[in-house]
């Protein structure tokens, strides 16, 4: 009898991305204990051990490295199994996951979820939130079925792609902020006395964002846009945001939004699924719903919710 089971293998990929049991279990609804039951079961019977412990905290020992490199594909596959196993049986898969960038404000997808709700064959809607690269770990390691992301992050694969629109960028920082009072457009030389304000990258296989900073620009890193919009409205930093983030802020007299020597490109909007995947009714239904016209520059944060 087979001592692995797919159940296991979602355990130890949660605890690898999460950092710890307990924060594994609150991603896969069990109490830790759950958790650590089913990890030390799996290395008794499989003789080796998994994972260092080192208090709350955890780390992949070797053995436990190589179980997931084979074991994330079979997650995958296994998950691409149900799913076309379900398409055949009723055309609405049992679950659609959607990852966002954390740009996108949850509550901006109401509208849509009403919608599908009205017309699903009770699939169930997963919504998940991620940053940068991280969107599309999701969605490469079989977490997420669809990803709204923005820029171009997207790791070497066989994706499914569609540009949805752009996102305009504006430099933004509060009316108390020295660089506010400066009356000119600001310089390099001004921007390297102040302290940037960025966001994480949530991806795990990347190390902090540097863009739109310089090498040497002294930051203090947030893990959201909503966190970044927050703390420059509170003086704390200076930073590009998304300009429907800003504006609202901007018209309470909240932010200014400055002219900068280097200024931000737009980036693209891009939908995107697995090539190989050919899609339920479920998948089908969003990648229409979010193509329509100017929907996605639509869900970008207002300033209550943004990044």
């Amino acid at each position: 009898m087979l001592r692995l089971t797919l159940d296991a293998l979602v355990m130890v990929d949660a605890i690898d991305r999460r950092g710890s049991f307990t924060a594994a279990g609150l991603e896969l609804h069990k109490v830790p204990s759950t958790v650590s039951y089913t990890v030390a079961k799996l290395e008794d019977e499989l003789g080796v051990s998994l994972f260092h412990r080192a208090g709350p905290k955890v780390s992949l020992t070797s053995a436990g490295r190589e179980l997931l490199r084979e074991g994330r594909e079979l997650l995958r596959r296994a998950g691409d199994l149900e799913c076309r196993v379900r398409r055949v049986a009723t055309g609405w898969e049992t679950e659609l996951r959607l990852v966002c960038d954390s740009l996108f404000a949850p509550l901006s997808m109401r509208e849509g979820l009403e919608a599908f709700y009205a017309v699903a064959d009770a699939t169930r809607f997963t919504l998940l939130r991620e940053t940068m690269t991280g969107c599309w770990e999701a969605l490469a390691d079989g977490r997420a079925d669809l990803l709204l992301a923005v820029g171009d992050g997207a790791p070497a694969g066989d994706w499914q792609t569609r540009v949805l629109g752009q996102v305009e960028y504006v430099f933004c920082v509060a009316p108390t902020h020295p660089l506010a009072r400066l009356r000119r457009r600001v310089t390099t030389a001004d921007l390297r006395r102040h302290k940037a304000v960025v966001v994480a990258d949530s991806g795990r296989s990347v190390r902090p964002p540097t863009g739109g900073v310089l090498w040497d620009q002294d930051a203090l890193t947030v893990p959201d846009m909503r966190t970044k919009l927050e703390y420059q409205i509170a003086g704390l930093g200076f930073g590009f945001l998304p300009a429907p983030c800003a504006s609202q802020a901007q018209s309470r007299g909240e932010l200014v939004v400055l002219k900068v020597d280097a200024p931000r490109k737009p980036e693209d909007i891009v939908l995107a699924w697995r090539e190989a995947d050919e899609g339920g009714c479920a998948l089908q239904w969003w990648i229409e719903y979010l193509s329509q016209p100017g929907r996605a520059e639509g869900l970008l944060a207002p300033a209550s919710h943004g990044r």
